[in-house]
């Protein structure tokens, strides 16, 4: 089984070998447990463009990934939108 510090692991590690270098920042916004306890939801954002935080205008980017807690594989990665 995996346990949440593990999911953010993987998540982290997963987003990092998929998105290369092109961004700075990153950080852990959300985990949790789904309904039927079966998967883990972690929430990453990032700042896509490096530059944009040397000029002064960052711009957070959101993640969301679906981690099986049993097999601790990334089932999905999708866009968080925040409103």
């Amino acid at each position: 089984m995996t346990d949440a510090k593990k999911a953010v692991g993987i998540a982290i590690n997963y987003f990092k070998d998929v998105c290369g270098g092109s961004f700075s920042g990153l950080q852990l916004e959300e985990l949790e447990m789904t309904e039927h306890e079966d998967h883990w939801l972690v929430t990453l954002s990032y700042v896509e463009h490096p530059l944009a935080v040397l000029m002064g205008e960052p711009k957070r980017s959101y993640k969301i990934f679906k981690i099986s807690r049993e097999t601790g594989q990334v089932v999905s990665m999708k866009i968080r939108e925040i409103k």
